[in-house]
């Protein structure tokens, strides 16, 4: 596999315009390891194997348990996940494999959940690594480089 497409050396700030979202749903306030759960199931719908090797290694940098981590693809018939993990999980499913409209059950699900403003970040944060795996899908990103931040500032000590 060969990387077709490079964003940055094309042009820096298609890199700087996905960025300012990572950046905001950083600072958002929702749970760090729920956001890349939520980004881990995405890639994993999508297809996207750069998004997938990144996200399951922020995941383990944070302490991720590997049970957790197999079973995401099967989350449903799991006991690993808490209710507002299953309620996150339904609704970046929804959102992901969007087909007309997002259900009312799974909004509702969700809404029970999360405040709106909670609501409307985790819908950004879907939105964004969905089109994060289009751009990594369409550029060919090769994955197994990417290293997590947290993991990497440790090593430099």
């Amino acid at each position: 596999m060969k990387t077709r497409l490079r964003y940055g050396n094309a042009d820096p700030a298609i890199y700087d315009a996905m960025d300012a979202l990572d950046q905001y749903a950083a600072h958002c306030g929702l749970e760090e390891p729920l956001l890349h759960l939520v980004r881990l199931r995405a890639s994993q719908l999508n297809g996207c194997a750069y998004c997938l090797d990144m996200h399951w290694k922020d995941l383990r940098a944070l302490g991720e348990h590997e049970q957790r981590l197999y079973s995401l693809d099967a989350w449903r018939e799991t006991p690993f996940y808490s209710e507002r993990e299953r309620a996150a999980l339904a609704w970046t499913e929804a959102v992901t494999r969007i087909e007309g409209h997002a259900p009312d059950d799974v909004y509702e699900e969700a809404r029970a959940q999360f405040s709106e403003k909670e609501l409307c970040d985790l819908t950004l944060v879907i939105a964004t690594i969905n089109a994060w795996n289009r751009l990594s899908i369409a550029a060919r990103l090769v994955p197994g480089t990417y290293q997590p931040a947290k993991v990497a500032e440790g090593a430099a000590r």
